[in-house]
């Protein structure tokens, strides 16, 4: 997004910005749909938690989706409590790029986001994604239970295998339980909805995943 120099390793703990107490501010409603971001969110919906590289353009790829009631961008997955965009690009908070997604299981599924989610980047790139360079970048998909967790992993293992069969390197995507989330500042909320024209690195592989489709995972 910028051409900043990024750190290509996670920080420690003990190493990493010391960040702040307080949220810092954000937007109060989506600005596509108009729904509250922070919630309250209708009952029966549930969340999920995907880092896709450049969170501009994968908060778009999931917004569109039926059944996906607020979408909202964020950091998760370091160590600084509540960071800023300009400590998370410098390396130095260890947080990933993220996108929250709310949705109703009843009208979309878990492992139809997970096919959008693997389909909307590379996910064999490790700390990249095309030339936005940095631990943010990573591709990461957080899990809010055991059930996420085991159609992440089955997702992962199919993909994994599509794509070598495809001449890619073996997918670096990180699974863990969802961590917690801080979201980022206002401007970049919907950013591609404010700004049609705005520049993102994120792109697929071409390379359909099945997950999602009715094609089971061997």
């Amino acid at each position: 997004m910028f051409s900043l120099r990024k750190m290509l390793e996670m920080p420690t703990p003990d190493r990493a910005l010391p960040g702040r107490a307080q949220p810092i501010p954000t937007a109060e409603k989506h600005f596509v749909s108009g729904r509250p971001l922070k919630g309250p969110y209708p009952e029966g919906t549930e969340k999920a938690l995907f880092g896709v590289g450049c969170f501009w353009g994968a908060e778009k790829a999931f917004w569109n989706l039926p059944g996906v009631w607020v979408t909202a961008v964020g950091y998760a997955a370091g160590h600084t409590p509540n960071p800023t965009y300009e400590e998370v690009c410098t390396g130095g908070t260890g947080h990933n790029e993220v996108v929250v997604v709310v949705y109703d299981p009843k009208l979309v599924s878990y492992q139809q986001l997970l096919k959008t989610f693997f389909e909307a980047h590379d996910p064999t790139q490790g700390m990249r994604q095309g030339n936005d360079i940095g631990t943010q970048y990573r591709s990461g998909i957080y899990v809010y239970d055991a059930a996420q967790r085991t159609a992440a992993e089955a997702a992962k293992a199919a993909y994994d295998q599509t794509l070598r069969a495809a001449g890619f390197r073996p997918i670096t995507t990180e699974i863990r339980d969802a961590p917690a989330f801080y979201f980022a500042e206002d401007y970049h909320q919907q950013y591609l909805a404010r700004n049609p024209h705005g520049y993102c690195g994120l792109g697929g592989t071409g390379v359909a995943c099945q997950i999602g489709t009715g094609v089971a995972a061997e």
